[in-house]
């Protein structure tokens, strides 16, 4: 089993210290940093911008947008940024993709209202459409019920889609058309729903005749990481509720490798409860290093 280890940093108006997240997440030897799209927020960047500055100052790291808001981001134009952003980084980015959730902030950037159903039936379009636009040589004319394009030239490369879902429907729709799931945090999708939301992920997929294991499955956990203290005995917490985990390096370590070997997670990413170097080097030197090596254990 491969697994990855990432962090999610706010793009935030403070963007030094964006920088310096993710710096130390590239030293402390993480792969992949998350990146919020949430362009109504005032004290947030815009994301894209702030991730294209992300892939020029690292080398190692790949950045996802976690995730981009579809209903602000017309589908033709993502292609061309996602596919950019790819070309110009080496592969290094990935597209972390949502049908929209804050309607009044979305609305109140002039976009129209989307019910529930719209915005599955919209997610899905937009995905085969750029996965249609990110082949060269094609020329695309699609008239679709969100969407539409005439004649326009494919250009790759193709990115994955790592698909932002919670209902059961829009989970459907991930297992049918997504390359991963990237999965709500614990304060929208509660731990415990974890194993019933892979499942639906699962049955959609071999309904269409995927193997469930090509749907990349991404764990997005809050909390903060205590230090080690000598003679004290670590607590690994009970993935219950939406509570923040808050136990020191061994205790999160345990609870990694129980959600990779119960369910087919194999993407970590940490949410610092505070922004801090700290927090980052600890998930990255002395988190990451206890997991892979139980994993290792576990396989043999």
């Amino acid at each position: 089993m491969t697994v990855q280890f990432g962090v999610s940093i706010n793009p935030t108006l403070d963007v030094e210290n964006g920088y310096r997240l993710a710096a130390a997440a590239e030293h402390s030897g993480l792969s992949l940093i998350g990146v919020q799209d949430h362009p109504y927020v005032n004290n947030y960047i815009d994301a894209f911008v702030f991730i294209g500055q992300l892939l020029a100052r690292t080398r190692s790291l790949s950045v996802l947008t976690d995730v981009a808001n579809l209903p602000l981001r017309p589908p033709a134009m993502l292609a061309r940024t996602a596919s950019a952003l790819s070309r110009v980084s080496g592969g290094r980015f990935v597209l972390g993709l949502g049908a929209g959730g804050y309607w009044d902030a979305i609305t109140s950037m002039g976009m129209p209202r989307r019910s529930s159903a719209e915005g599955r039936r919209a997610l899905a379009e937009a995905v085969q459409l750029m996965r249609e636009l990110w082949q060269p040589g094609a020329k695309v004319t699609r008239s679709g019920e969100f969407a539409s394009v005439s004649g326009l030239a494919g250009q790759g490369p193709a990115v994955p889609i790592w698909i932002g879902a919670q209902g059961p429907r829009t989970l459907a729709v991930t297992g049918r058309l997504g390359d991963g799931w990237a999965a709500p945090i614990p304060s929208y999708l509660p731990y415990e729903q974890y194993a019933p939301a892979n499942a639906i992920i699962d049955r959609a997929a071999e309904a269409t005749g995927r193997l469930p294991a090509a749907v990349t499955r991404v764990v997005q956990l809050v909390g903060t990481i205590n230090p080690t203290t000598h003679g004290t005995t670590y607590r690994s917490p009970d993935l219950v509720g939406a509570a923040p985990i808050r136990t020191d390096a061994r205790g999160w370590a345990e609870t990694l490798v129980r959600l990779a070997t119960e369910q087919p997670f194999t993407v970590f990413v940490f949410w610092p409860e505070k922004g801090e170097d700290m927090q980052v080097r600890r998930f990255g030197e002395d988190v990451a290093p206890m997991v892979t090596a139980s994993l290792g254990a576990h396989r043999g």
